[in-house]
């Protein structure tokens, strides 16, 4: 079969429009015999019968062995070279109450970026020491409520920040551990707006301003200097801008050695999933023994101890354990002139959109569609999977194949979007936020209910006691409860 002229050069037509992408699917998502999808042995159908479409589903199993195998990949590789490990989960992916425990159950800690995630996790019963807090701007509030909880670090991104929290421990007569983040320059292989260490943006400092920001986090008594933090970046693929960065760090590592203990070095995270077939992932083993080998080489040239490491996943453990389920609306076909003459687009729209998945607005992100509720011989065809919101950009997949008989009422399931995607959520066009369903060994329970009109309406407080309209019913029906228990 031809490719469409207006599909992108790397995506092919498939041999087999039903069939996963390896690496790109939940480990537990698989066809059951009559066709339809299946995720930890429940069918979409049935989740969308019993929680509503949209719907975000995550796989368990498949969350918690990436977030235990992230683990072990990086303390095997590094206590190879006599480093220990602290990995702590980048909650600003995906964050509940059940995910912090999972993950916790799973020895990671967790990250959080503000005052909100904080609560969440503290609520959820996470000791307060396995907690770090990030942000470029926290506010004096936040600051004293994580020195008053007691997080185990406060990740400073600033001069400014250093006497705040200096300021906040004193109060709690508390000594605070702290990192300081700092900018090294590198220029990770990513979209422009997830490259956190370019010189010209807002996180962190300057690696020429670290000696005299330590100097005086030393001098301040309610500081516990832990180390350096260094994040270059998200859904990075390639070793060679973690290599050049524990290159720098180091450099400075060693300097700051000499006036004082430095016991930790702090890597960050921003490892890449596959979102499409063409997206080559390495092996999380392969990058854990690439980044201990030169942290091992760089602290053998200064003369150093290895550090002990942190490191912050949470794309690469929530991301591909993630899919969302739709409902086919309206499909619409358009002509478009091409160099090649007249070319087919086929719309499909679902009843979701921007509102539950802004990463292909906003970066231009891929995505990978099928059909969930049933099989098709039909030829594939290319098809743009759109949304319902009032905006031309108010795309969910750009371009994939799907079965030319695709049709409305068919359930849609979209790939990897466990990260990023709820947690970016909005109610653009007044659309309640989808409920987040967590499904493991046949059985399937909500981590986060269905919003309702009722919610969206009760923020309004011209409209106190207002009735929502009838036509969102089965919404409310959705929504107003976490579910009726377990899919069995």
């Amino acid at each position: 079969m031809n490719a469409n002229p207006l599909a992108p050069p790397w995506l092919e037509p498939p041999v087999d429009a039903n069939a996963l992408a390896h690496g790109v699917w939940p480990a537990n998502a698989l066809r059951e015999r009559g066709g339809e999808l299946e995720f930890a042995g429940v069918a979409a159908t049935e989740l969308l019968a019993e929680f509503g479409s949209p719907l975000y589903v995550v796989d368990e199993s498949d969350a918690r062995a990436r977030a235990a195998g992230i683990r072990r990949s990086f303390e095997d590789a590094f206590s190879a070279i006599g480093a220990n490990v602290s990995v702590y989960y980048a909650g600003k992916a995906f964050l509940s109450a059940e995910v912090a425990r999972w993950m916790v159950a799973e020895g990671l800690g967790i990250d959080v970026a503000s005052g909100g995630e904080l609560a969440l996790a503290l609520a959820a019963g996470i000791d307060a020491s396995r907690i770090g807090l990030h942000g470029n701007n926290k506010s004096i509030d936040e600051i004293d409520g994580a020195v008053g909880a007691g997080v185990g670090a406060i990740i400073l991104d600033s001069a400014i920040e250093i006497e705040r929290v200096a300021e906040a421990a004193g109060r709690h007569g508390a000594v605070q551990r702290v990192r300081l983040r700092t900018n090294t320059g590198v220029h990770a292989h990513t979209h422009e707006y997830l490259a956190t260490a370019r010189e010209d943006q807002k996180f962190g400092v300057p690696l020429s301003d670290v000696a005299g920001h330590v100097e005086r986090i030393r001098e301040l008594g309610s500081l516990d200097f832990l180390g350096l933090h260094s994040h270059i970046g998200s859904q990075i693929f390639e070793v060679s801008g973690f290599i050049e960065s524990i290159r720098r760090l180091l450099a400075v590592h060693a300097t700051l050695l000499e006036r004082g203990p430095v016991p930790e070095l702090n890597l960050g995270g921003g490892f890449g999933i596959a979102y499409t077939s063409v997206d080559r992932v390495a092996p999380i083993e392969d990058m854990a023994r690439k980044l201990a080998a030169a942290v091992a080489a760089e602290a053998q040239r200064h003369g150093v101890a290895v550090p002990d490491i942190a490191i912050e996943p949470g794309r690469s453990i929530m991301g591909p354990a993630g899919v969302t389920l739709y409902t086919v609306g309206t499909i619409k076909d358009v002509d478009v002139a091409t160099d090649a003459g007249i070319s087919l687009r086929r719309y499909v729209s679902v009843d979701g959109g921007m509102s539950d998945n802004v990463r292909p607005a906003l970066y231009g992100a891929d995505y990978t569609a099928r059909i969930a509720n049933r099989v098709s011989d039909a030829a594939p065809i290319l098809v743009r999977v759109a949304g319902k919101h009032c905006e031309s950009g108010d795309i969910v997949v750009r371009d994939d194949y799907l079965p030319g008989d695709v049709a409305p009422g068919d359930t849609l399931a979209v790939a990897a979007t466990g990260a990023y995607c709820w947690s970016l959520a909005s109610n653009y066009n007044y659309l309640a936020r989808p409920a987040v369903v967590a499904v493991r060994d046949g059985a399937a329970r909500a981590i986060v209910r269905r919003e309702t009109i009722t919610d969206l309406l009760g923020r309004d407080l011209a409209l106190a006691g207002a009735e929502p309209a009838a036509v969102d019913r089965r919404s409310e029906r959705h929504g107003d409860s976490p579910g009726k228990g377990a899919i069995r």
